[in-house]
């Protein structure tokens, strides 16, 4: 049986992991920073934590009825689509979309708060780390490598 109490450490640790992606951001100086990333993340586990919670309440009073966990999975990350194609825009000046990454960042973030709803955080932790590498890591690698590339072909 499930407590609000562990729930509510659930919700923590989203607000831990989450907020290690929003606060790379931040720090990036891109638009959805800790703030966005922290409620996002704490929002998508507490729709786990209350279909948890919901479903042991309606489990005491008749057998038949069951709450999805796939069903909570996909609302949240359909949702979530919504809120980062708002993010993304288009740069007139080069014609290339803007806010990609942030957006992406923002539904990753959901996918932490979905992860630490369900009492999984080695793999919440796990794939924090591997956002952060990806987020800081593989930018200095694209600067220092794929610019030169595109320098070449005349993209840049």
């Amino acid at each position: 049986m499930r407590s609000e109490a562990e729930m509510l450490l659930r919700l923590l640790a989203a607000a831990v992991f989450t907020g290690c992606i929003g606060w790379e951001r931040e720090t990036a100086g891109k638009s959805a920073g800790l703030r966005t990333h922290v409620l996002v993340g704490v929002a998508s586990c507490l729709f786990v934590a209350i279909g948890l919670l919901v479903s042991n309440d309606f489990a005491d009073l008749s057998p038949n009825v069951r709450i999805e966990p796939l069903s909570l999975i996909q609302a949240v990350a359909v949702g979530i689509g919504f809120l980062g194609s708002g993010i993304v825009r288009l740069r007139t000046d080069e014609n290339r979309p803007q806010g990609l990454t942030t957006a992406a960042s923002i539904w990753a973030a959901a996918g932490l708060g979905l992860t630490a709803g369900f009492g999984k955080y080695v793999l919440a932790g796990g794939t924090t780390l591997i956002l952060l590498i990806v987020l800081r890591g593989v930018e200095h690698f694209e600067r220092k490598y794929l610019a030169r590339d595109r320098e070449k072909r005349g993209t840049l």
